[in-house]
């Protein structure tokens, strides 16, 4: 008997009923695109950080977001997921879920995860009790009250810790991991809740190189079932795993394509090399 099927047995608690439960919106992506970002304006004491910025993210794709510090990548982020209302424009997330309608709480239960660069699990708790706090619920008081883990809850974070690669870490005291385990724990903190799309901010800052790689076939096998917006800026990495990168500058869309691409254009070049093909 697996030690996760003997925490189904112990952990028992009472299930929270149906009712006291948020339903999650069905996200329209019936064109294929799951994220809609236009016209996006933003000021902070009159520094332009967003500027008439459009991007469209298709449903299921990694999409790499790069520019250098100060270029908005941060700030869309913060709108994308309603910590920061912008000026103007409009962020849908489908075709018919305005996200600037609601708050960072809604947004997370509409299925849309964030992962912060540093790490930021409960290092007291076990790998399977800070899976067991993300899991998707209402956290109000009187359904927590109620709480248990059931056995499809249990069998999901089975599933999480496989995809992750902690499996074997379990039951491992979470402040006992090495940093890049602490990032794959945070994903699988994010997985847990069933998104459908996850941004993610420079996951291999600080890795070693076999963390790094094995970050890259993480993000690679999430995409599909849901999309994931990674920033990132660690080039090689980049490379590795990106079939579309979109270059912001100021606030702006400056260049998006393939890697070799971007890295290609005459613009790109100008402005962080300093000269032009």
């Amino acid at each position: 008997m697996s030690a996760l099927t003997d925490v189904r047995e112990v952990m028992r608690r009472d299930q929270v009923w149906s009712f006291l439960k948020d339903e999650q919106k069905q996200v329209d992506v019936s064109h294929d695109v799951i994220l809609y970002v236009e016209g996006l304006n933003l000021s902070f004491d009159g520094f332009k950080a967003l500027n008439d910025l459009n991007l469209y993210v298709n449903d299921g794709e990694l999409r790499c977001l790069i520019g250098a510090n100060g270029a908005g990548k941060t700030t869309l982020m913060d709108v994308v997921t309603g910590k920061t209302t912008p000026d103007s424009g409009s962020v849908y997330f489908g075709q018919s879920i305005n996200l600037l309608q609601h708050d960072e709480a809604d947004i997370a239960q509409l299925g849309i995860g964030r992962k912060f660069q540093k790490p930021t699990v409960f290092e007291a708790l076990s790998v399977f009790d800070n899976l067991e706090l993300s899991l998707k619920q209402q956290k109000s008081v009187l359904p927590m009250l109620f709480a248990r883990l059931t056995p499809t809850e249990i069998d999901r974070i089975d599933e999480v810790l496989n995809v992750i690669g902690l499996k074997e870490q379990c039951f491992m005291q979470a402040g006992a991991l090495s940093h890049g385990q602490k990032q794959w724990l945070e994903i699988g903190m994010l997985l847990v809740a069933e998104p459908r799309l996850l941004l993610i901010d420079e996951p291999v800052a600080g890795m070693t190189a076999q963390e790094t790689e094995r970050t890259a076939e993480l993000l690679t096998s999430l995409a599909g079932e849901r999309t994931v917006i990674v920033v990132e800026h660690d080039m090689e990495f980049v490379r590795s795993i990106a079939r579309t990168v979109t270059v912001l500058h100021q606030g702006s869309v400056l260049a998006e394509g393939t890697m070799d691409q971007v890295q290609n254009n005459p613009d790109v070049i100008e402005v962080y090399l300093g000269e032009a093909p």
